[in-house]
């Protein structure tokens, strides 16, 4: 299994609302309404919210690049299964729709897109950790560029075999309920999707996600998760 990471901007004219609204409302429908023609296993949509947290973190890492409008998920069943539907006659008319609706509220040029791979760090069995408007989780998403100095293969070993422990190490203490690492893939296909939509910004190495629950922010336990 295989997964797309699809960092959004909206379009300069859109609030945040609006893009959100659209993506949910609209867009989502389309990408469900085409998910078997173009075998998407599992499609998430992760909204930013607007959280004073957010400013907080980066600052504490030195002044990072804004934050996203939110990033889109999709699943698949290998690099093949996705090469396959998009070659085929129904998939490149599929993903042809698709495209002409995100161009409609996605910055596309200024939202980076690539194949990863998951390696769960910290992951509680049988729970289902869902972050929506009415649950208490909220989960944090923090792409990632590795150092060059260290090189891909060596930099994303590291980020996994060491810092990884380091995390799982202090999971508890800093209120990290899960944690997972999702490791860039580097994949022809990558080329031809970022082609197909003037893709600008360079993919990242890969991404963290922490899921951390809201009430103990409300009484003041803040996740201290470094990466």
């Amino acid at each position: 299994m295989i997964r797309l990471v699809y960092l959004l901007r909206r379009k300069p004219e859109m609030s945040l609302d609006e893009f959100q609204r659209y993506w949910r409302d609209v867009h989502g429908p389309l990408v469900a309404g085409v998910a078997t023609v173009l075998g998407i296993r599992r499609y998430v949509q992760v909204h930013t919210v607007d959280d004073p947290v957010n400013a907080a973190m980066q600052e504490a890492r030195g002044g990072m690049e804004p934050a996203y409008d939110g990033v889109a998920e999709l699943w698949f069943e290998s690099e093949e299964a996705l090469a396959e539907t998009m070659t085929s006659s129904e998939g490149q008319a599929a993903g042809a729709m698709l495209l002409k609706d995100e161009a409609r509220f996605i910055h596309l040029s200024q939202s980076p897109l690539w194949l990863s791979v998951e390696y769960p760090q910290v992951n509680p069995q049988g729970e289902a950790l869902i972050a929506t408007p009415r649950s208490s989780w909220q989960k944090l998403y923090f792409p990632l560029r590795l150092r060059s100095a260290l090189g891909f293969e060596a930099g994303q070993s590291y980020w996994r075999m060491h810092h990884g422990p380091l995390i799982r190490s202090q999971a508890q203490a800093a209120g990290i309920y899960r944690y997972q690492q999702v490791h860039r893939l580097k994949s022809e296909m990558e080329a031809v999707l970022r082609a197909a939509r003037g893709t600008e910004v360079d993919a990242y190495d890969g991404h963290a996600e922490v899921w951390v629950d809201r009430a103990l922010r409300r009484e003041g336990v803040e996740p201290k998760f470094r990466s």
